[in-house]
């Protein structure tokens, strides 16, 4: 009877241990200044708060290369574990930014789009700077040639000549950072975290990890070329709200109905039907929020098994369905983020 009981307990302690092995939270920056956009920004006190929180409360901050591996590889990741990135590669990075995370000595990366840099824009760091933090152990990644709209095609292309200009675009650009920085990371920061499969497909067919804008944390569910990160910026940017993001975990999805984030015409209210592996949460905790439409209950097919959809249209751009439940084990809630890209009624994007 003892022998039996132990060798369920270990059962019980590996199930949980496999559930929980992978998870990793991957913050998003832009600026670090009190002077640009709102709505991209954290002030540099915001953003020493934050490191400091995570210094005293004892965090795995992690480079992202390390993280990506371990997903890779199905191999376990530290409990509490962050990473850091910043995407377009601002001055307020190394001015603002870098001394902090110095300090701490914490690794992070840099999404960076050349022409802009190439360009001299104003606002933004130069290859030298660029360098500077790479010495000082940055990883530099891929971030399109120009941020553009990769998602969409321009007037008159086909699909095949679609394809042929973001796949150009892509490698070009890796090309250029390796000729700048000595660094070839084949990690992609889809611009304005848009994506698609066949954007997905072309990561995929040259050995890319990408990495989008919809919130939650990594783990063994998540697509290695669509991974979730948590974007920091004005309204998200307050500590008491990222103190739960920062000890969230991967949502355990095994199958969902929908992963193509682009809305067909017509169809902007969509359901999305999610199976769950509920060994360490409460399923009937679970709560989705329909951004600019509220919190909403889902409704449970099976006990594993559950929908929701949006009671009116989704707007026209960018929006997300957000679900979160309790944890049965740890202290975190599992976080799920689906993207939804809509256009305009007349098929136009906005623009941006």
């Amino acid at each position: 009877m003892v022998k039996k009981i132990v060798l369920g307990l270990m059962v019980i302690c590996f199930s949980l241990f496999h559930l929980n092995a992978q998870a990793v939270v991957i913050l998003q920056y832009h600026h670090v200044s009190e002077s640009t956009p709102k709505s991209t920004s954290v002030t540099p006190a915001q953003f020493a708060e934050q490191m400091q929180y995570l210094a005293d409360n004892h965090f795995t901050v992690m480079p992202l290369s390390d993280a990506v591996d371990a997903l890779k590889n199905n191999t376990a990741i530290a409990n509490n574990s962050i990473v850091i990135t910043f995407d377009d590669g601002y001055e307020s990075i190394i001015k603002n930014a870098a001394p902090i995370l110095a300090s701490h000595q914490f690794p992070f990366t840099v999404f960076i789009s050349p022409a802009p840099i190439i360009a001299g824009y104003d606002g933004m760091m130069s290859w030298q700077d660029i360098n500077t933090l790479a010495e000082q152990g940055a990883t530099i990644a891929n971030h399109s040639w120009g941020h553009e709209h990769l998602i969409r095609r321009l007037p008159k292309e086909t699909a095949e000549q679609w394809h042929d200009r973001v796949e150009s675009n892509i490698l070009a650009t890796e090309a250029e950072l390796l000729k700048q920085t000595g660094q070839s990371a084949k990690m992609f920061a889809y611009p304005y975290g848009e994506y698609t499969a066949k954007l997905e497909a072309i990561l995929e067919k040259h050995g890319f990890v990408g990495f989008g804008q919809q919130s939650g944390a990594a783990g063994e569910y998540s697509s290695i070329t669509a991974l979730p990160r948590f974007p920091v910026a004005n309204a998200y940017a307050d500590l008491s709200s990222l103190t739960v993001k920062f000890s969230s975990l991967p949502m355990p999805v095994l199958k969902q109905n929908i992963s193509e984030p682009v809305l067909a015409s017509g169809k902007f209210r969509p359901k999305l039907v999610i199976t769950l592996d509920t060994t360490d949460l409460y399923p009937h905790q679970l709560m989705c929020f329909i951004q600019g439409q509220g919190a909403k209950k889902p409704i449970w097919i099976e006990e594993d098994t559950f929908s929701i959809q949006a009671p009116a249209d989704m707007a026209p751009g960018r929006s997300r369905y957000n679900c979160t439940v309790p944890s049965k084990t740890r202290t975190g809630y599992y976080w799920f983020s689906q993207m939804w890209i809509r256009p305009k009624d007349d098929g136009k994007w906005l623009q941006e």
